[in-house]
């Protein structure tokens, strides 16, 4: 069995430490340029590349590693980053007590939309002018996290919201598209976390919001651009492959785990969403 790293600290000598930066290049040298195996963390990361080069695996969706990225890894992503040579650049983490503790609503993450906690989670490619202006703030930030100075965590959580900020910027899609996101999407995204292996249909969701399946079918499609049935679905995936890649349950146990009442429906399943099977899968992984 292929044994998940789990990281649940931000800094393993102090619990108390809910912010971290690191030079990309500095990680590097430090593991003597040997990736890290796939492993998840029990809270945010951002990662932007001044100059890189490999592939970033985040939920088993492979990306090429390049200059002028950003990458945003939510809590309980599985991810690896395979260098062919050193990197540069900066990756932050912090944790949900860290926005807390900087008056930075979670729902003020939730908004972005830049965290995606599920499905596909490529990088944001950052033009020149937004790429230096990210890259000032990442450098006070560094500057400020290793200093001594008073009140010097009040000024790494408004630095990196005026990051957040300004990668929420830097996306192609309008910027009302943000605006629009309401409570109905983020209580939707957090009932199919809770329950993506009892409900598989839109209509529990639907009936759980007191809201028709057309309606919040609609209201998904246009904040995200993926329906309703996409999401759930994604979900469920994620888990499997989680599941088939990190435990050694078979087939049939991952399906009743996952909420599937005969193996063949989730074998089936499994290969129309992903292109093989469950067992082909585990091979190729």
């Amino acid at each position: 069995m292929n044994q998940l790293k789990t990281y649940n600290q931000i800094n393993k000598k102090d619990e108390h430490i809910s912010f971290g930066i690191s030079k990309m290049e500095d990680i590097y040298t430090k593991r003597k340029g040997e990736p890290d195996t796939p492993h998840r963390h029990d809270y945010f990361t951002v990662i932007v590349t001044n100059k890189a080069k490999g592939k970033h695996f985040i939920d088993f969706n492979e990306f090429n590693l390049e200059a002028n990225q950003v990458y945003f890894v939510a809590p309980g992503q599985v991810h690896q980053i395979i260098e062919t040579s050193k990197s540069y650049g900066y990756a932050l983490v912090f944790s949900n007590q860290f926005l807390i503790e900087n008056n930075i609503p979670v729902s003020f993450i939730d908004d972005l939309n830049l965290f995606n906690d599920f499905g596909s989670s490529p990088p944001l490619f950052l033009n020149k002018d937004i790429h230096q202006k990210i890259n000032l703030y990442l450098t006070e930030i560094y500057n400020q996290y290793n200093s001594q100075f008073t009140y010097k965590n009040e000024a790494i959580g408004a630095l990196l919201k005026l990051i957040l900020i300004a990668c929420n910027n830097a996306c192609s899609l309008p910027s009302d598209y943000y605006q629009s996101i309401d409570s109905t999407l983020r209580k939707f995204k957090t009932l199919i976390n809770q329950h993506y292996k009892e409900w598989h249909a839109t209509t529990d969701y639907a009936n759980q919001l007191n809201i028709s399946p057309d309606h919040l079918n609609r209201l998904v499609k246009t904040q995200t651009g993926k329906t309703a049935k996409e999401h759930i679905q994604s979900r469920i995936i994620v888990a499997a492959k989680r599941l088939i890649y990190f435990t050694d349950l078979s087939n049939k146990e991952i399906g009743f785990e996952l909420g599937f009442s005969e193996p063949a429906n989730f074998s089936a399943f499994f290969k129309h969403q992903v292109g093989i099977s469950p067992s082909k899968f585990k091979e190729n992984h």
